[in-house]
């Protein structure tokens, strides 16, 4: 059995093609999708910015094997987010994204005699 890791991925795009109703509903669900909603999961945390309504970004948590790296995390969380956006009938343009192991990332705790 392979060792796994956690993935922490941020898959960014832009709208692209959005239908007047598919518009319409990210508009008025908006406040549901700011700052404040922004988390990693495994399903996925949309969040874009109504004025103007142009890039989002969706964060995802991707458990898979150490062996298979970043690369796929990021494919993965991909695959999600545009399974997930095209369920949703929005358009949009390539996604990019950022990957973060979480089991390989360097903690710099601050010592007793610094705080």
């Amino acid at each position: 059995m392979s060792e796994q890791h956690t993935y922490r991925v941020i898959v960014r795009g832009t709208w692209d093609g959005l239908t007047d109703e598919a518009r319409a509903r990210l508009l008025a669900e908006a406040s549901e999708h700011g700052m404040t909603s922004m988390r990693f999961c495994e399903e996925g945390s949309l969040s874009y910015e109504p004025s103007p309504l142009k890039h989002f970004s969706m964060r995802y948590v991707v458990v898979s094997d150490a062996a298979d790296g970043e690369e796929m995390a990021g494919a993965i969380a991909e695959d999600r987010a545009e399974r997930t956006l095209r369920e949703a009938g929005y358009g949009f343009g390539p996604l990019k994204s950022t990957v973060t192991d979480l089991d390989t990332m360097k903690v710099n705790r601050k010592s007793s005699s610094r705080r």
